[in-house]
């Protein structure tokens, strides 16, 4: 196995710096700045999903560099928007094709909560947190692409608090 190879800690690197770590900081490390997003968008906040993912925003600064179309390849899903009991399934589905770890951020407060359209119409659901565990919620109406880097941000520290053996 890999991990067993791993040395304690790493020799001299450039600059003449010692860097001492154990591999679940290394893991966790290489986890938080290589996640790739799974595009979610079901309505307008997932506009601002992707203008958080444009040049002025650009959350490949941050270490989500590679948005996927696909579930196996993406390890975060990004859940953008209003979820109605129509695409409970398909959510739930993509989130089953992810390969562990896997991350979700629930977007804006319909994605959250059902939002102003919970009381109005019988097929919102209340929160996506009902069909799937979700690790960061961000707030909103739509929430701007400010505010999705924080919730990226505070997932990245999620990430590197985690202390599980592999």
């Amino acid at each position: 196995m890999v991990l067993e190879k791993l040395p304690i800690y790493l020799e001299k690197i450039p600059g003449g710096q010692i860097v001492i770590t154990d591999y679940n900081n290394l893991l966790s490390w290489s986890r938080k700045n290589s996640l790739w997003p799974l595009t979610f968008g079901l309505a307008c906040c997932a506009i601002e999903m992707m203008a958080a993912g444009a040049s002025r925003y650009d959350w490949s600064r941050f270490g989500f560099e590679v948005a996927r179309a696909t579930p196996r390849q993406a390890d975060l899903m990004i859940v953008a928007g209003t979820v109605t009991e129509k695409m409970e399934k398909r959510i739930k589905l993509l989130w089953q094709q992810m390969p562990e770890p896997k991350y979700v951020i629930s977007m804006g407060n319909c994605a959250n909560t059902g939002g102003p359209f919970y009381y109005d119409s019988y097929t919102v659901v209340k929160g996506v947190d009902t069909i799937i565990p979700v690790d960061v919620y961000v707030p909103g109406c739509p929430p701007r692409p400010e505010g999705l880097l924080f919730g990226m941000i505070e997932l990245q520290k999620k990430i590197m608090a985690q202390k599980k053996p592999l």
